[in-house]
This record gives structure tokens, C-alpha cells and sequence, in this order.
């Protein structure tokens, strides 16, 4: 069965990492790279995205499309990355979500 992790940042996370000295992102994106390695197996895509400021949203409203430049609502949690996951079942998906070493949210959903 196919799942997407999304990776969800808050605002205090945020605080805490524009906090870290050099030495400690380094040491921080040391375990995200060891955690898609430990994953590899099971990952099937991911990326990171950009920050939220750098959307565009299209809302349908009235048979009309309304594009806008940023996220739909400014947000205190944002999605800031996914992983794509093939694994047996949710229990194994949430295995590897619960190893998650970054922002402190994932949101485990289920790929039609």
C-alpha cells in the first residue's frame, strides 16, 4: 500500500532551528539523511518544498479561477515536505513516520 508522509513545520520549530548554530543544522540534516537512507527501501519519491510565501493558490469560486500569490491562509503549521512510502500496511507506515527526526508533525495519508 502506497502513503504519503507530509511533513509539517510549526512556528516554534522554526524558532528552534533559526536558533541552531552552524555546527547544529549540520548535525540536524545529518539525521534527515540518515533517516531517508534507513527508509530507502520503503521511499519511493520525495522532495522538499519551498516555504509557504513562494505558493500560488487557485481557488475555483463561481465557475471562475482566482489565483492568488501565497498560501490560501497563513498558517502556524505548514507543510514543508513529503515522502512517498510502499509498505504492507499503515502500521509499517507509521514505523517510519514515528522515526521522523525533523519537524515535529507527519501526517500519514493513504495514495489512491
Amino acid at each position: 500500500m502506497k502513503y504519503v508522509l507530509m511533513f509539517i513545520v510549526t512556528e516554534q520549530y522554526n524558532k528552534e532551528l533559526a536558533a541552531k548554530n552552524e555546527e547544529e543544522l549540520q548535525a540536524a540534516y545529518e539525521e534527515v539523511a540518515q533517516w531517508f537512507a534507513a527508509h530507502a527501501a520503503a521511499i519511493t519519491h520525495h522532495a522538499h518544498l519551498q516555504p509557504a510565501h513562494t505558493a500560488t493558490t487557485l481557488r475555483q469560486e463561481g465557475g471562475e479561477s482566482i489565483v492568488t500569490d501565497g498560501p490560501f491562509i497563513e498558517g502556524k503549521e505548514v507543510v514543508a515536505g513529503y515522502a512517498e512510502v510502499e509498505v504492507p500496511d499503515l502500521d509499517a507506515a507509521l514505523a517510519i513516520a514515528r522515526d521522523w527526526p525533523a519537524c515535529p508533525i507527519v501526517e500519514v495519508r493513504p495514495i489512491m
